[in-house]
């Protein structure tokens, strides 16, 4: 007897049809017209500038076409785009891993965004705009160690102090702040 499997979630089988059945580029969107002429000019500006797209806002009810829109300008700056929801962001260091995760011009598409908080909100526009996280704890200080596995403390840095995310090994991140590079714990990462 086969397993019915019962899920919103997209199923590694389901991303060729997925892909085959959304139009990759604007030529191949079919309807709001407005829309497809203000991206496109949005687009081509980017791209003479040699630069990525500034941030861009699609809101609607289910089923307008705001990730087909988000994939289609991945695919028409020539990178790629990565996927996540609101409601799977739940600690403050998952999102700092997700945006540590893109490479340079990657889309990065938040599907039911209107679920963060407020703070979640603003946390995510400071680390955007300026390429910093917040350090964040219920001491005042944080302690920057040579790395994640001795008890070496390289510097103190206080409460609420942006830094650079470097990379992740494990639950650590590796950080950067001014010219000194250690390891924080992802408890303390606020985003």
């Amino acid at each position: 007897m086969k397993q019915r499997i019962i899920t919103t979630d997209l199923m590694e089988e389901e991303l060729e049809t997925e892909g085959s059945l959304r139009p990759q580029y604007l030529e191949d969107y079919i309807g709001q017209q407005k829309v497809k002429e203000n991206l496109k000019i949005f687009i081509e500006a980017a791209k003479q500038r040699g630069d990525v797209l500034d941030h861009v806002l699609f809101y609607g009810p289910p089923g307008l076409g705001k990730t087909t829109l988000a994939g289609i300008i991945a695919n028409e700056m020539g990178t790629h785009m990565k996927v996540t929801s609101g409601p799977a962001i739940e600690k403050p260091g998952e999102m700092a891993a997700i945006l540590n995760n893109l490479q340079e011009g990657d889309i990065l598409f938040i599907d039911e965004i209107h679920r963060f908080s407020k703070s979640q909100q603003d946390s995510l526009l400071h680390a955007v705009e300026t390429g910093t996280v917040t350090l964040s704890n219920s001491s005042s200080v944080l302690n920057l160690r040579n790395n994640p596995w001795t008890g070496r403390i390289l510097t103190t840095l206080q409460n609420g102090t942006n830094v650079t995310i470097l990379g992740t090994e494990g639950r650590w991140y590796k950080i950067q702040w001014g010219s000194t590079v250690g390891y924080v714990h992802s408890d303390y990462i606020k985003i």
